[in-house]
């Protein structure tokens, strides 16, 4: 599905791994998904968008989101004939929100809990 441009789950321990360079001391990634080159990650102190440019994706682009920077979110299910479900999220000082989108093999509820239990903090 990652071909369509919906993400999928990636183990955490395996991204804790392929991005140990990106995170501070004792940060622990808790969640992670790949969309077609780009990965997202939901660490226990951030949110992590790391978005391969280019042809060759050489060239990466890492942003990195505090949680206290969330303003809300929102998640919308998969329906009948819109099988994927849809992540926004609005940081403060800016109007448009970044959008993701997951397949129905993602658990969105899981998605919004992390979010939660981070941004409610």
């Amino acid at each position: 599905m990652a071909l369509f441009g919906n993400a999928h789950t990636v183990d955490p321990a395996s991204a804790q791994q392929d991005y140990a360079r990106l995170l501070g001391h004792g940060e622990q990634v808790h969640a992670a998904y790949l969309l077609i080159r780009d990965t997202i990650l939901f660490t226990d102190r951030r949110l992590i968008l790391i978005d391969k440019q280019g042809i060759t994706g050489k060239k990466v682009e890492y942003h990195s989101v505090p949680y206290r920077s969330i303003t809300h979110f929102a998640v919308e299910t998969a329906g009948t004939f819109d099988l994927d479900a849809e992540l926004k999220i609005w940081i403060s000082g800016t109007p448009t929100p970044i959008e993701k989108t997951f397949t129905t093999g993602v658990d969105i509820y899981e998605v919004q809990a992390i979010l939660t239990q981070f941004v409610a903090r």
